[in-house]
Formats: C-alpha cells, sequence, structure tokens
C-alpha cells in the first residue's frame, strides 16, 4: 500500500469560514491514544483539530493498522459523515494529547444552507482525496518498499514541513517509526532498516524524535511511480 494522504487535505475550509462554523463549538479534550470514534460509529457531526495530533486509519480484524492520514491543527475529520449521514467510514485517534472542537450534523447543514460556498469547498476536497486515492491505488501496485517509505516522508513534509536552508526540510511533528510503517503500509521492521540506510547515507537525519530530509530531490526520484 502506499502512503497516507496529505494532511492539507482534511482542512476543509479557509480559516474565515472555519472560524464561523466553529464560533461556538463544543470542546473536546483527547488524551493521547484516545480514540475519537471507529469505523461504523454513527456520523453525528464533525471536529476541528485546535491543538495536537490525530490519525485517520483503518484497522483490520487482525489488528494490523492503516494510516490513511495524519491530520494537524486546523484539520477536519469527520465531515463526510456529516454530509451523507451514513457511518464513519474510517477511525480516528490521537496521536498525542489534543484539543478539539465539535459541531453536530444539524449545525453544519444549517450552515451550509446559509453559506452556500461551503459546497464549492467541499468539491473541491473531495476532487482532492479522488486524486489522491488515484495515487495511493499506483503507489500501491508500482513502488517498491522504498518508494512507499519515501512517499510517507514526502506526504508528512508538505504537511508539516519547514524549510530550514539548503533545502533541508525539517518535518515539525514527532512520528514514530510505527507509524510511518502503517502510514506506508509495510512492516516497521523494513521501515527501520530502510531509514537506517538513508540516515547513513545523509538522505534522512534524525534529531530528538524530529525527521528531517536532507535530500528531499533523491526522495523524489525514489517515490516516483
Amino acid at each position: 500500500m502506499a502512503a497516507a494522504a496529505p494532511a492539507n487535505l482534511f482542512s476543509v475550509f479557509p480559516e474565515s469560514l472555519a472560524a464561523k462554523l466553529f464560533a461556538n463549538a463544543k470542546p473536546v479534550k483527547l488524551a493521547a491514544d484516545e480514540v475519537l470514534f471507529l469505523a461504523g460509529d454513527p456520523g453525528d457531526g464533525c471536529y476541528r483539530v485546535d491543538q495536537g495530533l490525530l490519525k485517520v486509519s483503518m484497522i483490520a480484524p487482525s489488528g494490523a493498522e492503516r494510516i490513511l492520514a495524519i491530520v494537524g491543527r486546523g484539520g477536519i475529520v469527520g465531515e463526510l459523515s456529516t454530509i451523507d449521514g451514513l457511518p464513519r467510514s474510517a477511525s480516528v485517534a490521537a496521536v498525542r494529547e489534543s484539543e478539539l472542537t465539535f459541531v453536530s450534523r444539524a449545525t453544519f447543514q444549517a450552515f451550509a444552507e446559509a453559506n452556500p460556498q461551503v459546497y464549492m469547498h467541499l468539491v473541491s476536497l473531495l476532487a482532492a482525496r479522488l486524486r489522491d486515492t488515484d495515487g495511493v491505488v499506483a503507489a500501491g501496485s508500482f513502488l517498491p518498499l522504498k518508494g512507499r517509505v519515501a512517499r510517507a516522508l514526502l506526504d508528512l513534509a508538505e504537511a508539516f514541513g519547514q524549510d530550514v536552508g539548503k533545502g533541508r526540510i525539517l518535518i515539525r511533528q514527532k512520528i514514530s517509526q510505527s507509524d510511518v510503517a502503517a502510514m506506508a503500509g509495510i512492516a516497521r521492521e523494513n521501515v527501520s532498516r530502510i531509514l537506517n540506510d538513508w540516515i547513513r547515507d545523509k538522505l534522512v537525519s534524525r534529531l530528538s524524535g524530529y525527521y528531517c530530509l536532507e535530500n528531499k530531490t533523491r526522495l523524489e526520484r525514489e517515490s516516483a511511480i
């Protein structure tokens, strides 16, 4: 399988619109590793991340996890069920302690009726996710293990990266090897081996739990289909 979607696919609305929607929203706090909702739960509303980090994932009956996205501050989760009223399509849990705000499906629908531009942004969101799904299918079919890990790191850099000079991109979120493995859809042991090779070859570095892409161009070549 391929890497997770970039977190910016989960930033549904411009800040000005999101601020209005969540102005009187209910606060929700999650401890690290606490589950927000599971796939199949009722879709009773959506959540915005104010602080912290969430992961959107699918969990197999065996317990194996496939992370679909890592969502940071400003991201919104649960909006698809809020739109169609169907059960949650994926599970969401906190990577670390997080603060969220919640709006009910009824509140969301009333807001969308009063602000029709919401639907324009939703169409853009769904189109972006469909394009990303096409990439996931292609990557899962054609990329070798190194390519899948490279794509996971590049997706994280796109969502959380900071240019720290000389083409180096620091991922300003602490992500474990297990999370990278669940994003890439491969065993953690393979991720560990690949990352150790890349650290030795100075493609990637790691300091205090943060990954830094030392050679983004080379990683892009690794992830090319």
